[in-house]
């Protein structure tokens, strides 16, 4: 009997943690972007508009010979690219979908993680977080194909360097785990995160390895949230100077006491 209560008392615990779980993850995630759409309308969501519109136009140019070659030309990255020139395509490429993908399920996705970030951080945290993952898969991506294959697995071949970059789906895994870690929505973080290690072991991949880069570059983005000192402080603490003290209007001038000539002798 004892056993049997223990038990269901663990179980009761278990779902009210869960019910507590899910109902503050909805919050975070779900209502609060909610409420925060009613308040600014459709222009608390720009970025997420630009973002799919982008990702159509490009589709629909690659759909030609010609435009797939504008295409490439613009945005494609691969790691076997001149790295100014792979840093250069590398914000074009978050709007060029993989052309072996579905890609309206792809804009889908892409359209709510741009939306959920953009009224959740702000539209230039947002671009900031979508361009560090990105950048940080095709970067891991260049130090793979540079090591060669062995290195206990991390190293690729030369020919993956010619794949072409994962696109906008980095971005979108790394916004998604980037508001899973600020937000504390352990769900929304283990769909992210399982799914792209499910990927990686299911389809071994250059894909699936930038994704998980991605995920877990948003993952330490998401740590230092909160904990970053301002700049001019960092300095000051690490130079060890006192800061400048801050401007002050010039002093008043205040007639002292009346000076008297001092008398001096003259030679004759």
């Amino acid at each position: 009997m004892r056993g049997n209560g223990s038990w269901g008392t663990a179980a009761a615990r278990a779902v009210r943690f869960a019910r507590r779980t899910l109902r503050d993850e909805w919050q975070n995630i779900v209502m609060e972007p909610v409420r925060q759409l009613v308040r600014r309308g459709l222009s608390g969501i720009v970025l997420a508009f630009v973002a799919a519109f982008g990702v159509i136009f490009f589709h629909g140019i690659a759909q030609h010979p010609i435009g797939r070659r504008m295409v490439w030309h613009l945005g494609g990255v691969t790691a076997d690219l001149p790295l100014w020139l792979s840093l250069l395509r590398t914000p074009v490429s978050l709007y060029v979908p993989a052309l072996d993908l579905p890609v309206w399920a792809g804009i889908t996705q892409l359209f709510l993680a741009f939306a959920l970030a953009e009224l959740g951080l702000g539209r230039a945290r947002t671009l900031a977080i979508a361009y560090v993952t990105t950048l940080a898969g095709t970067m891991t991506a260049r130090l793979m194909v540079a090591l060669g294959p062995g290195w206990w697995g991390f190293g690729l071949p030369p020919e993956v360097g010619r794949v072409l970059d994962t696109g906008p789906s980095a971005a979108v895994v790394g916004l998604f785990t980037y508001l899973a870690v600020v937000r504390r929505a352990p769900v929304v973080f283990t769909l992210t995160g399982g799914s792209m290690v499910w990927e990686s072991i299911a389809v071994p991949n250059l894909a699936g390895r930038e994704h998980l880069i991605a995920v877990a570059a948003a993952i330490v983005l998401g740590l230092m949230h909160g904990h970053r000192l301002p700049l001019p402080a960092r300095l000051v603490e690490r130079l060890g100077t006192p800061p400048t003290p801050p401007w002050s209007d010039p002093p008043v001038y205040r007639p002292g006491p009346p000076r008297h000539p001092v008398p001096s002798f003259r030679l004759p």
